[in-house]
């Protein structure tokens, strides 16, 4: 796959740290201020603006193939995992 590039400032990567050392030590996901979640918006919302696979009509099958790729040989535990439903 092609690489893909966002920007963060450097105020959204320090709260973003925080949040996901936070999430390392603890698992959880739960947000403690405001600008943690401002901070993952800003980058949704440029995931959602620079990804054109979203309205792909085989949208289903690029998902399952990425995330095929993405955990390809991780052996680990998932904090917090749920499996979807088939």
């Amino acid at each position: 796959m092609a690489p893909y590039s966002l920007a963060i400032s450097e105020d959204e990567a320090l709260v973003l740290g925080e949040y996901f050392h936070r999430f390392d030590d603890t698992g959880d996901l739960s947000f403690r201020h405001p600008a943690e979640y401002l901070a993952l918006q800003r980058i949704a919302g440029q995931v959602d603006a620079t990804t054109p696979a979203f309205f792909s009509k085989n949208y289903d099958e690029l998902l399952q193939a990425a995330r095929t790729r993405l955990a390809a040989g991780f052996e680990g535990e998932v904090p917090c995992f749920k499996p979807e439903e088939t």
